[in-house]
């Protein structure tokens, strides 16, 4: 199997939590989580690439052993797609890779033989992309007026018997390159890899995220 490279996309323009990429997390910065988990797959992984338009981010990334690809302020919108992002890495680099692996910085921790097992899925299956999901366990409606319309269940339904429904837990992408280069992450034919871990409910967006990160840490590290 050869060897993918990982490409870690963060912006410095965080609206909800200004400068959360490089804000501590258990003692390192957001950030280097997801480059010291790269990092700790020498064999499934060659090159760990920081696409940011951010200095501080660009240093700390250095600083923990990625190269930094500097993003141009015309792919550094909030509303622009991450495969041009990513796209922008590979144009650059002129990788010969043939597999790209997607870590957002939002989502630190992952379950340590998450890499090992996914790329060997990925590979099995003779797919082009896959990504992580989560089994979703709540009941879910709309509210209409002063009413709730059920999603997924019935009024007294158990939990336990409702149907599986799963979410993207952001943990991982794992893609060709050919295909970001044609402008698509995911194919049609992505394989979800479920992943059953309270790591898969960990998406950093608030000072709230930040400690209930450092909460699973803490448990998991012990």
């Amino acid at each position: 199997m050869d060897k993918a490279i990982a490409i870690i996309p963060a912006r410095g323009g965080s609206k909800r939590l200004p400068g959360k990429n490089v804000k501590p997390l258990d003692g390192s910065p957001l950030i280097a989580h997801s480059i010291q988990y790269a990092k700790a797959n020498p064999s499934l992984i060659s090159e760990i690439y920081v696409s940011t338009d951010y200095r501080q981010i660009a240093e700390t990334a250095i600083r923990h052993g990625a190269k930094v690809i500097p993003r141009p302020e015309a792919l550094s919108g909030d509303h622009e797609p991450t495969v041009t992002v990513l796209g922008h890495v590979l144009d650059t680099i002129q990788t010969q890779a043939t597999d790209v692996a997607l870590l957002q910085p939002s989502n630190p921790l992952r379950p340590k033989k998450l890499f090992e097992e996914a790329f060997v899925c990925c590979h099995e299956c003779g797919k082009d992309s896959l990504f992580t999901v989560g089994r979703n366990h709540d009941k879910l409606g709309e509210i209409e007026g002063d009413m709730v319309v059920q999603f997924n269940y019935e009024p007294g339904q158990r939990s336990q018997d409702l149907a599986p429904l799963y979410f993207e837990d952001g943990l991982s992408y794992i893609s060709r390159s050919r295909r970001i280069l044609d402008g698509m992450i995911m194919g049609s034919d992505a394989i979800p890899f479920v992943v059953e871990h309270p790591f898969g409910r960990v998406d950093i967006d608030t000072a709230d995220d930040f400690a209930y990160a450092a909460f699973l840490l803490k448990i998991f590290t012990e």
